[in-house]
């Protein structure tokens, strides 16, 4: 079994408002191992990047944790000091945020960026740092580094920016990379050369990811498990294969339905009727019984824990042996 890298207990990301606290992320709970990719998919507002920047501490104000654990390599890390947690952040966790021109500064050559990060993280003088800027770039895939390390990010495409976004999350070494939707924008070869990368990193240098992203196939495609995300919660977890194959939450079965099949005659896709509830009105209960086809009385009184079926974890009454039988009633 690979050991445990970070471990997600009861997991609230609240937000104080003059009408009160506004839940985005409600006890979300889940493992990450060493060399593992777990992918996070879900509708925009489902909460999956507010997760990642409550993991590397990047929340916004009035943003706040208000509860449960984030255990980092054995360590909690969700109550550290920003100063312990700068320390933590770029060398042990590093994020790969969806626009690559929000990460780099245009007033700045591109190993500029580069030789800082590093010089932050490890112990190099300028000319071992930019010798090791350079093997990033190469590792990462862009041409002719010795050359574009002097290049300001303006001169890159968007495909390359990203690479190097990748390059500088990877300039400390760190254990977990926070990728959120890191294919974004980027056309379909570009996007298999990122997955690509992706994959490597974790199969060579037994880096942990953990992926954000709306896009199926590229979750298909590199994730090992994946957790699907609704309003705030966790739906449903499981490996990828068996949750893309045989998905059991409705609202999973609902996000599975809706990918267009390359093979068929299919002339109108699947669409989940309604949309997600605003955090200032979520219904009680499981957040998704308004959309739910399946639906009956103990998904409007509470919500339903995460339940073991066969490789999956769902939290859906569909799955309680109590509330089976009576439904079948």
């Amino acid at each position: 079994m690979s050991e445990i890298l970070l471990k997600i207990k009861d997991l609230i990301v609240e937000f104080p408002t003059r009408r009160g606290l506004l839940r985005a992320v409600d006890k979300v709970s889940f493992e990450i191992s060493k060399g593992e990719v777990l992918g996070i998919v879900g509708e925009s507002g489902a909460g999956k990047s507010l997760t990642g920047a409550a993991i590397i501490g990047l929340l916004e104000p009035p943003g706040r944790i208000g509860g449960g654990e984030i255990i980092f390599d054995g360590q909690r890390i969700d109550n550290l000091s920003d100063e312990e947690m700068r320390s933590l952040r770029g060398k042990r966790i590093a994020m790969i945020f969806q626009d690559p021109l929000t990460s780099l500064n245009p007033l700045y050559r591109i190993g500029e960026q580069l030789i800082e990060t590093i010089q932050t993280h490890l112990s190099m003088d300028n000319k071992q740092a930019r010798t090791r800027a350079i093997e990033l770039l190469d590792e990462v895939g862009i041409p002719a580094p010795e050359t574009r390390i002097d290049a300001y990010p303006h001169q890159f495409s968007g495909g390359m920016r990203q690479r190097v976004v990748i390059a500088l999350a990877l300039a400390g070494e760190p254990d977990l990379i926070i990728a959120d939707e890191p294919t974004t924008a980027l056309d379909v070869s570009v996007q298999a050369q990122i997955i690509s990368l992706l994959k490597s990193l974790c199969k060579e240098r037994g880096t942990a990811i953990m992926l954000i992203t709306h896009d199926m196939g590229v979750i298909a495609e590199t994730a090992d498990r994946m957790a699907v995300m609704y309003s705030g919660q966790i739906a449903e977890i499981g490996k990828t294969y068996d949750l893309i194959r045989n998905p059991k939450h409705p609202y999973s079965v609902g996000l599975m339905s809706s990918i267009p099949a390359i093979k068929g005659d299919v002339k109108r896709l699947v669409q989940i009727p309604g949309s997600m509830p605003r955090l200032n009105n979520i219904p009680k209960g499981c957040s998704f019984n308004p959309r739910c086809e399946k639906v009956f009385e103990p998904c409007y009184v509470k919500r339903s824990p995460l339940i073991e079926v066969g490789n999956s974890s769902v939290a859906c009454w569909l799955y309680d042996e109590e509330y089976k039988r009576v439904k079948a009633k």
